[in-house]
């Protein structure tokens, strides 16, 4: 018994050293997050079913890290998503397909290495008050940029209230040599009551097969000011990121979602050539401790006069059963002009969507009721 005893004495201060000195943790959290959609066009058509993530896409995540002294700590975060609707990944081709990194901070700075969220995506909280996710937000109906694969990271510390974000994604593929990879810069200044800032991608094109020069950008500004019952939200955006595909006029976007393959970007789509000015405005006001409500108008306009062009707004509630659950209701329209065909999609995209002649020209309108569980 006493040899088991010191033995297991030996073990425990091991064990207690080790933990003073690296500080070593991992955390396991997630979210379901599921909704009743309803989308109804002009042309009579009509979807409706349960989807994933109305507000949060579900996902179940990973993230820890080690202290190892001399105020530097190792830091990562494993996160994949999951259709809470069906119990399927996200992303049947990875095993982690929302983000795969790992990061030292540092007394002047975080970096990071590995696939990693864009900047653009990130400050979703500071676009409007749906957090840039429901089908009435119109950079989500545009589509963001969300993440790249071999992404090396910078994040300084915040100075007078400002903070610098720097990533490259290298151009990982047999035609490297011809490829610049995705630039990212982002600038988020806080001060009391305000917050402004600015969130822009930059890809260019494969130099050997581009027969389109332009750069696909991205670019995002957003300013807010919480006054006594809630918060104020305007963004504004210009970017040349939409491509027709078989979904509709507008229904796609030039470089991929969650990234383009190892970052290749062909420079083959003649719709680079059209740029959108984005606008949104939006405010939220709490109704009581656990009931907000909020709402919201935006447009993208078409500046290359080709007629495709957007209009959009939203209402919504949200109502806290708990600290960690939520139910939520949100109402929303968007008319497209003639020749635009934007539907509602992107991080709230529906399993079964309206396409071709049921989003080209029409007017759209959707209803989301959902429930969100954090863990």
């Amino acid at each position: 018994m006493r040899q088991h005893l010191t033995a297991a004495g030996l073990l425990a201060m091991a064990a207690a050293c080790a933990n003073a000195y690296g500080q070593t943790g991992t955390t396991i959290y997630g979210d379901f997050d599921e909704y009743l959609g309803i989308i109804r066009s002009s042309s009579g058509a009509q979807v409706t079913g349960l989807n994933d993530g109305a507000i949060l896409r579900s996902r179940l995540g990973f993230k820890g890290g080690e202290d190892i002294g001399g105020g530097y700590r190792i830091t990562f975060t494993l996160e994949q998503g999951i259709g809470a609707d069906s119990g399927s990944a996200a992303d049947a081709t990875r095993l982690f397909d929302r983000q795969a990194w790992l990061g030292v901070v540092t007394p002047v700075g975080e970096f990071r290495a590995g696939r990693q969220n864009t900047q653009v995506f990130y400050i979703g909280g500071a676009i409007d008050y749906t957090e840039r996710t429901t089908f009435g937000s119109m950079f989500n109906t545009f589509g963001v940029p969300s993440r790249y694969d071999n992404d090396l990271s910078y994040k300084s510390p915040r100075l007078a209230g400002l903070q610098l974000d720097l990533h490259y994604a290298l151009p990982e593929n047999t035609a490297a040599a011809n490829n610049k990879g995705v630039w990212q810069l982002a600038l988020d200044y806080q001060n009391g009551p305000w917050r402004t800032g600015y969130a822009g991608v930059l890809a260019t094109p494969n130099r050997a097969t581009a027969t389109v020069r332009e750069r696909i950008e991205y670019h995002n500004v957003y300013l807010n000011y919480q006054y006594g019952g809630g918060k104020i939200y305007l963004a504004a955006g210009r970017s040349n990121n939409s491509t027709a595909n078989a979904n509709g006029a507008n229904a796609g976007a030039i470089l991929s979602l969650v990234g383009s393959p190892n970052n290749f970007f062909a420079g083959t789509d003649a719709n680079a050539r059209r740029y959108y000015n984005l606008w949104e405005l939006s405010a939220d006001y709490r109704v009581g401790p656990a009931f907000r409500v909020g709402a919201m108008v935006g447009g993208a306009h078409d500046t290359s006069g080709g007629g495709a062009s957007v209009r959009s707004a939203n209402v919504g509630a949200y109502y806290d059963l708990s600290k960690r659950t939520q139910l939520y209701g949100f109402a929303s329209v968007m008319k497209n002009d003639d020749a635009a065909g934007f539907r509602f999609s992107s991080s709230a995209a529906p399993s079964a969507n309206l396409a071709g002649d049921d989003i080209n020209g029409r007017r759209l309108t959707g209803l989301q009721l959902g429930i969100l569980h954090r863990f």
